[in-house]
């Protein structure tokens, strides 16, 4: 449903209406709000929509690069830094797109540190023709899987540890600055519609009950055929156990404690342990979840009514129910005391380490293969780590 947040009374089904022909859709995120899911679809049906009058501008499914560049923030542990020019060349693709509609996906818009920034950001993808897409879930449900999202990229602290400083100790900032930066959700709201005008933010509150209801929303904003958008299968972007989470964590842990380098971290541990055991393992129903204590439930329940409330008084459209948002979910089974991997999942981990290693570029200065780990033969990954430790002997 679509809620007038211009009233105070009790809210109105008006329908989705679509946006003005030649709006430019940017959708913010931010982080675990069904963006990916988002991206893979637009993305998969880029030709189909052109055909109907809508651009998706960029030349690759997520325009990760750009948006870190353009919010001046560092990346992924590892990686390469972003670039200005990453950020051009997504600028110079959206003004080609001329007077036609056109959407850009990525969360890492929600990280932009300033009003500034988000002006600089809507200026040059558009000014006045920018329409702000802000996509919310439960904090319940967002907390769990943004922790082992932060622990793929090195964090160490256990998730209840992490919970405390998260909700518990001011000013709520480490070891993550980022997490209420994205997922106090009525700044962020607060912060684009400073810029942009509350009539050019559309707030979606995701129903994780309808698994396309979000697909949906995006091609009656976009005005496209129903149906047009379709979920892509994307196993890279599952989430992992409890065991497989606290496995990589502790495997942080050592990393960091020997000095290990970024760059190592990157290629080995995220593009190869993670990537190829995300690839290869599907979890069963005996893999454990990542479980929210009760007292923390709780807590993300009585923040999320908060900013609900508030933003349904800034005047934006809200399509969904943002009730939702402080939902307490029925308590879940107990946890095993200790999480326990499957020797499979562990060798996959592991394979996928040695995969990445083998097909590195000798001096890790030339570009990545364009063929990943897990797409290789096995053999022939063998055939090049082997070819390459008798090298390195050789020349020891």
């Amino acid at each position: 449903m679509e809620t007038d947040c211009t009233r105070h009374d009790d809210p109105v089904n008006t329908g989705t209406l679509p946006l003005p022909a030649g709006t430019r859709l940017l959708h913010i995120g931010p982080h675990k709000t069904g963006t990916t899911s988002i991206q893979g679809a637009l993305f998969a049906a880029k030709d189909a929509m052109r055909e109907h009058g809508v651009v998706f501008p960029a030349t690759t499914r997520h325009p990760m690069e750009a948006a870190l560049a353009a919010c001046a923030r560092p990346g992924m542990m590892g990686n390469t830094k972003p670039t200005e020019r990453h950020w051009q060349r997504l600028v110079d693709q959206v003004d080609a797109t001329g007077r036609r509609t056109s959407v850009i996906s990525s969360e890492f818009f929600a990280d932009a540190p300033d009003d500034d920034t988000i002006a600089r950001v809507v200026e040059e993808l558009g000014g006045d023709r920018v329409h702000a897409l802000i996509t919310l879930r439960p904090l319940v449900r967002i907390m769990p899987s943004q922790w082992q999202q932060y622990v793929q990229n090195g964090l160490r602290m256990g998730y209840e540890d992490w919970l405390e400083h998260m909700l518990r100790k001011a000013p709520y900032e480490k070891p993550n600055p980022s997490f209420w930066r994205r997922h106090r959700h009525d700044r962020l709201v607060e912060r684009w519609a400073r810029v942009t005008g509350p009539e050019r933010i559309t707030v979606v509150v995701v129903d994780d009950r309808d698994r396309g209801g979000l697909l949906r929303t995006f091609e009656q904003l976009l005005g496209l055929p129903a149906n047009l958008l379709q979920p892509v299968p994307d196993a890279a972007n599952r989430s992992l156990t409890l065991a497989e989470t606290e496995m990589l964590r502790n495997l942080n842990v050592e990393f960091r404690g020997n000095g290990l380098p970024d760059e190592l971290y990157s290629q080995l541990v995220r593009y190869g342990a993670v990537m190829h055991m995300k690839n290869t393992c599907t979890p069963g129903p005996e893999g454990v979840k990542i479980k929210t204590p009760r007292w923390a439930v709780e807590a993300a329940a009585g923040i999320g009514a908060e900013m609900a409330e508030r933003i349904n008084r800034m005047g934006v459209r809200v399509l969904g129910d943002p009730a939702l948002l402080s939902a307490v979910p029925e308590p879940a089974g107990e946890a095993p005391a200790e999480p326990l991997i499957a020797p499979e999942v562990a060798a996959q981990a592991l394979y996928g380490v040695l995969a990445a290693a083998a097909a590195a570029p000798v001096g890790h200065t030339a570009p990545a293969k364009a063929r990943t780990v897990h797409q290789t033969p096995s053999k022939e990954l063998v055939r090049v780590l082997g070819h390459r430790c008798l090298k390195r002997l050789r020349r020891r």
